[in-house]
């Protein structure tokens, strides 16, 4: 977040502290513009917590005074450039490579992740901030689709998850009509869960992870599952999918747990499992 320095050339640092891995985008001087290496970091680093049994959550943050600009876009019109020389080569086949993993590491993994956003998220940042499960926001940071800007249609899963949070009509106007969206707004439409001062971001945005990080966690992903599963399935498909993922819950040690310091008025201290 803006408080962390940039002490590495390494485009995305990794943190994991009790139970919370604090993965950062590192690219300051560019805006955390996704450059190639950028995405495959984030990418794998996103992946190697998603599989690590000592993370319990995540929280996706960046250095300076963005979150994620999106594409690096002198990288881009480079490649753009190879492709024309080579006839036939695909200067998007990021999106398959890497966006699209990036995002699905954030929505499948059994843990919950927090976008902790220090500034401006446009494009694939707007999208990886969507993806998140909870967004504390600066009073400072704004949103920005950028696609069409640039004659693009949506990646990074921002024609899936942008018209689940806002609406279809609200998100089209955003989609063909791209604007700086500020944090008030953002949290007024349901993009921002919460938005706190500048100075205070990643003492929030950390106290949220952290508070995940200690919690439910089975019960956590079964809660991710079960929305993901609701938003395109019927009903009565739903509640089938409630019960499976309820019987998990129950038979979790967290659930335990939970209700014996309910019984005798204590908290509960989760263990994740």
């Amino acid at each position: 977040m803006a408080d962390l320095a940039d002490t590495t050339a390494d485009p995305v640092l990794t943190d994991v502290s009790d139970g919370l891995a604090t993965i950062t985008i590192n690219r300051p001087d560019a805006m955390n513009a996704m450059n190639t290496a950028a995405k495959v970091a984030l990418r794998d680093a996103l992946r190697a917590a998603a599989d690590d049994p000592a993370v319990r959550a995540v929280l996706l943050t960046a250095t300076g005074r963005a979150f994620c600009v999106g594409q690096d876009l002198k990288e881009h019109v480079a490649k753009l450039s190879e492709a024309r020389e080579s006839d036939g080569g695909n200067a998007l086949s990021t999106v398959r490579e890497h966006y699209n993993p990036i995002v699905r590491a954030i929505t499948e993994m059994e843990k919950p992740v927090v976008a902790g956003v220090n500034g401006v998220a446009a494009g694939a940042g707007f999208g990886f901030a969507l993806a998140a499960d909870y967004r504390v926001v600066a009073d400072s940071a704004s949103f920005n689709t950028s696609f069409a800007g640039v004659a693009l249609t949506a990646d990074s899963g921002v024609s899936w998850t942008l018209p689940r949070l806002i609406g279809a009509s609200r998100a089209a106007d955003l989609l063909f009509f791209p604007r700086s969206i500020t944090a008030r707004e953002a949290h007024e439409l349901g993009i921002a869960n919460r938005v706190v001062p500048s100075a205070d971001l990643a003492k929030e945005a950390r106290a949220v992870a952290r508070a995940l990080a200690e919690g439910p966690t089975v019960a956590y992903a079964a809660l991710k599952a079960s929305m993901a599963y609701g938003a395109g399935h019927t009903l009565t498909e739903t509640l089938e999918k409630e019960d499976e993922l309820q019987t998990r819950a129950g038979a979790s040690r967290d659930h335990t747990i939970a209700v014996e310091a309910f019984l005798s008025k204590q908290p509960a201290k989760y263990l994740g499992a």
